[in-house]
């Protein structure tokens, strides 16, 4: 019997190491297969060409090309025919359209339907135009009038470029504004005048301070744009909550989930919910995290960076602050932060806008900047991860690539933009596959 047996132990053993082999063979297939997949996948998705190297919200599927000519025709025929001054409707089609080049879509042709609303309900003054009320050497105040924010804030600008060419640096705020669309726009403007660029806003509360539950401050945005003498210009423009409302509002529209960190609900808590984080923008409980997020993640730096530009914005402008702006898109003011004194049903909102004229300083500076870029490309990546890149670069992808394309717009969007269409009895906007 035992002679019996070996023969039956050797064969099981030899199964067992035939089996022990095709498992090892199989695993290494697997691994080799998965490999190569995900080794194509990084070099189509970090090439220069692919979407990795634009910004997250650039649409993958789901969408139509529109042309920014059409877009800004579409754009400005709407405005017109809901009450703005041909010039008006210009400035904020070209703020609108350049976010949407940009890829920056919760504040470009989003937004429009707000504007139109607003111009035919009278929640901004469709006939006033901005005005300097104060002026001493290179800074000034401009009175927006309660125009459309777009106007103001272009107007401001050029006050302050012109201050800078005398001065050598312009410093202007802005009150009785509105939304003005993305910040960036503004800093831009300096840049063919080789000129540094600066601009903030304060907004709306909607983004729950560290520790709080209940809104207190706006997405305050801040940008900054540098000249450069090789290079594409640096430009950083960013929110100082961890998300912009629009793209809540996108993901919303597109039926999706929040990343934790972007937004608490009503108890204070983080939470997924897009719908409960849209709704906190008008029922004034819950809303936005701070940049950051928990306090744990540094979110009270989000929190503090959003004070900073009610400091130099709202505050230093006597324009509304904090919860003593009205609620957003509601001609009513915030009924716990109360009234400012000033408020005739506008927003009336504390803008900045900066020129700098950085010759007056050191000479060299646009190669500089070139100089500092390069060591931040120069920088080795992460294993497996793509060049390193500067702020404003992915969104400068994005705008050379839709305006020799068109531009993506998300077929809910589209949608969108046909009801306007509809409301303002213009023809719909054009699109391309």
């Amino acid at each position: 019997l035992a002679l019996s047996k070996e023969p039956s132990l050797e064969r099981n053993g030899a199964v067992a190491r035939k089996n022990s082999h095709s498992f090892r063979w199989l695993v290494g297939l697997v691994w080799f297969v998965m490999r190569g997949l995900l080794l194509g996948w990084s070099k189509r998705c970090f090439s220069s060409s692919s979407s990795c190297m634009f910004p997250s919200s650039f649409p993958a599927t789901e969408y139509k090309r529109v042309l920014h000519g059409d877009l800004h025709r579409f754009c400005e025929q709407a405005l017109v025919s809901s009450g703005a001054k041909k010039d008006h409707a210009v400035a904020v089609a070209r703020v609108l359209v350049e976010a949407d080049l940009r890829a920056v879509y919760s504040h470009g042709i989003n937004r429009l339907k707000m504007y139109v609303d607003e111009c035919k309900t009278g929640t901004v003054d469709v006939e006033a135009e901005p005005i300097v009320m104060k002026e001493k050497g290179p800074t000034a105040v401009v009175d927006g009038r309660n125009c459309l924010g777009a106007v103001c804030g272009e107007y401001s600008m050029k006050v302050a470029i012109d201050k800078a060419k005398e001065h050598g640096i312009g410093w202007v705020v802005a009150n009785n504004s509105n939304h003005y669309g993305i910040a960036g726009h503004y800093a831009m403007m300096a840049l063919p005048h080789g000129m540094i660029g600066m601009s903030w806003t304060n907004t709306s509360p909607i983004v729950v301070p560290t520790r709080a539950k209940n809104p207190a401050l706006g997405t305050n945005p801040i940008a900054l744009a540098a000249p450069t003498d090789s290079r594409d210009p640096f430009v950083l423009d960013m929110a100082t909550s961890a998300v912009a409302l629009g793209k809540v509002e996108v993901s919303n529209r597109k039926g999706e989930k929040l990343p934790l960190g972007w937004s608490v609900g009503t108890d204070g808590l983080p939470t997924d919910d897009a719908k409960a984080a849209v709704e906190s923008s008008t029922t004034g409980k819950g809303g936005l995290m701070p940049l950051g997020g928990l306090e744990e993640n540094s979110g009270y730096k989000g929190y503090g960076l959003a004070m900073l530009v009610e400091v130099l914005g709202g505050v230093l402008g006597d324009a509304s602050f904090g919860r003593k702006i009205r609620t957003w898109q509601s001609p009513l003011l915030s009924r716990e932060g109360g009234a400012n004194e000033k408020d005739d049903g506008g927003a009336n909102l504390g803008q900045a806008f900066i020129a700098i004229d950085p010759g007056v300083f050191m000479p060299g500076f646009p190669s500089r900047m070139d100089d500092f870029i390069d060591q931040m490309h120069g920088l080795p990546s992460a294993d497996g991860l793509p060049q390193v890149m500067v702020p404003g670069e992915p969104e400068l992808n994005a705008r050379k690539e839709q305006e020799r394309e068109g531009i993506r717009l998300h077929d809910s969007l589209i949608d969108n933009l046909n009801q306007v269409s509809e409301e303002c009895g213009i023809p719909r906007i054009r699109c391309h596959a």
